[in-house]
């Protein structure tokens, strides 16, 4: 395991912490501050031992240059209101300026630096840029699972040049995950949907190996019914997509998981609120439809399978769960994890979107806010952003 920020001192230290603020913003308001508030323990922590927080994070993607629209103004004023305490924003990342702000800090102060992706440095992972930044600071800590994946001056450079470890989400994230790959509770059950088969591919193989079901929904899963010889109608199906589902469906056969397709799907011939909608068997989309949920059967059974389940992982909607008309798949599978007796875990991006919406994420043992880098330590990929942390001692 990681070092914690339990594991050293910080009273009087200036720290550095890089912290996921990639939230939504409309007006300049948040929109969704689950990423700020999945930071907060970690930042008063550190404040009421006497540290000085330092915090770092990107939003959105900036081509390089500074963008009046990602600022982190809107963030910092949030987390000021969540803190109960001022918080003092920066327009800059580094330079004379930041130093000096830096230099006049109290015990238990907050600053916010300007978004580290203003500056073309910081994905390259630029040694001028890691030495700016590291003279700011006496430790770095990294509290951004999310940004792991990420070899970025912020998430894995910093950590060469700093005493590095983990701060509590980070360390939340990793022990949610290390337990579902070394020791998962029987029945394991995961759910997969989304988009794209290519971009889980090495996720399913994992997955086969490891878990006892595999229920596969969204639009992937028209990959894999279209490979079987179904009608998938208007659906967008991704083409290359079709021979890994095909090679899944053949591991599959010989595995010891069991994996699930759905077997009806509510169709529409548009994409919209008001769009009229029929539920069809799975393999029978009719021409000039779309397949754009899970059906109400498949719903059932996968909420079945669920409820049995010692542990469950999800990653990825069942539909296009934004839209009232192809959103009840997705509902039924976050309720079934939500009333699951056993360990649930929400992997990631669109997923958590989903528990949010239907407010259900309380209900749930553990929320990642990795979606990608959650998906890239399942397949067993070494993170930069955690690799370079200090390591624990074994006791």
């Amino acid at each position: 395991m990681k070092k914690t920020v339990r594991d050293i001192e910080v009273a009087d230290k200036r720290v550095l912490v890089r912290v996921d603020f990639n939230v939504p913003l409309k007006d300049g308001q948040v929109v969704d501050d689950s990423r700020i508030r999945a930071a907060l323990p970690t930042i008063q922590y550190l404040r009421e031992r006497g540290g000085r927080v330092i915090l770092l994070s990107h939003l959105g993607r900036p081509k390089d240059a500074p963008d009046p629209a990602l600022r982190l103004d809107p963030v910092a004023l949030h987390l000021a209101q969540l803190l109960g305490a001022p918080v003092r924003k920066l327009d800059e990342l580094c330079g004379p300026s930041v130093e000096a702000a830096v230099a006049a800090m109290k015990p238990g102060d907050v600053l916010v630096l300007e978004n580290t992706r203003f500056d073309p440095r910081e994905k390259k992972n630029d040694p001028s840029l890691v030495e700016e930044l590291a003279r700011l600071a006496d430790v770095y800590v990294n509290d951004a699972f999310s940004a792991a994946h990420r070899a970025h001056v912020s998430t894995a450079g910093l950590a060469m040049k700093l005493p590095a470890v983990a701060g509590f989400q980070m360390e939340k994230e990793l022990l949610a995950l290390e337990g579902l790959l070394a020791k998962p509770q029987r029945p394991f059950v995961v759910v997969l949907g989304g988009a794209k088969v290519t971009d889980k591919v090495k996720v399913i193989d994992r997955f086969l190996d490891l878990a006892d079901r595999l229920l596969i929904g969204g639009a992937m899963a028209l990959a894999f019914l279209k490979a079987q010889g179904g009608e998938v109608g208007a659906s967008k199906v991704e083409e290359e997509g079709l021979e890994a589902a095909a090679a899944a469906l053949a591991r599959a056969s010989s595995s010891r998981c069991e994996l699930s397709l759905p077997t009806d799907l509510v169709v529409a011939e548009e994409l919209s609120e008001s769009a009229e909608t029929k539920v069809v068997a799975a393999k029978a989309v009719p021409a000039g439809w779309m397949a754009l949920d899970i059906g109400s059967r498949t719903a059932a059974l996968y909420a079945e399978a669920i409820a049995q389940a010692g542990e469950v992982f999800w990653n990825g909607p069942m539909g296009v769960f934004e839209l009232a008309p192809f959103a009840e798949g997705t509902r039924a599978v976050a309720e079934a994890m939500a009333a699951c007796p056993g360990i649930t875990v929400v992997g990631g991006g669109d997923s958590v979107a989903a528990v949010n919406k239907f407010g259900l994420a309380e209900k749930m043992d553990h929320v990642s806010m990795g979606g990608g880098a959650s998906l890239e330590y399942i397949e067993g990929a070494a993170l930069p952003g955690v690799e370079v942390l200090a390591d624990r001692e074994s006791e």
